[in-house]
């Protein structure tokens, strides 16, 4: 056996074995599990339970508007007797969908552009910095407000999960450029290009898996900010469109019965808080287990920290 296949037959075993110490680390960091717990379950609620809930998030019950949460309506009713309970959860649904379809597409984008740039350099890496430094000087929240869909449906939710990603992969791409450029040198990438591989072959077989780490925290906590792009968009009126609702119109709407029927408001910004921290809380414990160096480097700086105050 030739020492190129011990070191092919090796690989599959390394990438094995780096995985399961990886997922190991990741299941000492107790906060960031349950994290991803709480996530998951949020997920399994929103596209679940509202199959067994008498009403749907349209549905009106006048013969109690502003009731309070009861036996009835386990959250309570809005101001048009809607169910406070249905319509959270098919905010938590959109929200969802939007917050981790724009932070995939975010991803992709990231991906291809930083990876092309890196490898190809040249004109290519001029054009793609040039947009990247383009879009990076644009409002974006501008912009997205300004081609934001006023219709509702799946069409206008896809429109605003592209819109949210397209205006967020710039900081990821530039990343992703910088680790590309750090391994185009190395002798496995450079043997594969001069054995004729093309672009999209080597992005994929060498590039990709070797920053996988990086992209999925990156991803991870895309989550957090796609979902406050589009709850800051619905709550001004920008995003997802009545009768539609996300978690950003329903805080929107109810924002102003906060301090007077808060069963109307809370759940909704309850929800928002709970993903957000949880989506952060996770990529935070993804990247202590694939970096563990950072949280060793940020646990021997805390008591420095604490002893300078004290000195």
């Amino acid at each position: 056996m030739t020492d190129v296949e011990i070191i092919v037959q090796g690989a599959p075993q390394q990438a094995t074995g780096r995985r399961k110490l990886v997922l190991r680390r990741f299941l000492r960091n107790k906060t960031s599990v349950v994290a991803l717990v709480v996530l998951a379950a949020l997920v399994l609620i929103a596209f679940v339970l509202p199959h067994f809930l008498p009403y749907t998030y349209t549905d009106q019950d006048r013969t109690a508007i502003l009731q309070p949460p009861g036996p009835d309506h386990w959250f309570g009713t809005t101001n048009n007797g809607e169910d406070v309970l249905a319509q959270t959860l098919r905010g938590l649904q959109k929200s969802l969908i939007i917050g981790f379809g724009a932070a995939i597409i975010t991803a992709v984008l990231a991906t291809l552009a930083g990876a092309l740039a890196g490898l190809l350099g040249g004109w290519v890496d001029r054009s793609i910095m040039w947009l990247v430094d383009l879009l990076l000087v644009v409002p974006s929240f501008i912009m997205i407000a300004l081609f934001a869909p006023r219709t509702k449906g799946n069409d206008s939710t896809l429109l605003l999960m592209v819109l949210i990603a397209v205006f967020g992969w710039m900081i990821s791409a530039r990343i992703v450029r910088g680790l590309t450029m750090s391994m185009r040198e190395r002798e496995f990438v450079r043997a594969a290009r001069y054995m004729g591989a093309s672009t999209r072959a080597v992005i994929t077989t060498h590039i990709v898996p070797n920053i996988a780490s990086i992209l999925i925290i990156d991803t991870t906590l895309a989550v957090g900010g796609a979902v406050m792009a589009e709850t800051g968009l619905s709550f001004l009126g920008f995003g997802v469109q009545f009768p539609d609702v996300s978690l950003g119109s329903l805080i929107g709407r109810y924002s102003e019965q906060a301090f007077t029927f808060p069963w109307t408001f809370m759940f909704a910004g309850g929800c928002l808080v709970i993903i957000v921290l949880c989506a952060n809380l996770v990529g935070d414990g993804l990247r202590d287990a694939f970096d563990p160096s950072a949280k060793r480097a940020r646990s021997r700086k805390a008591p420095r920290e604490k002893k300078a105050q004290r000195s």
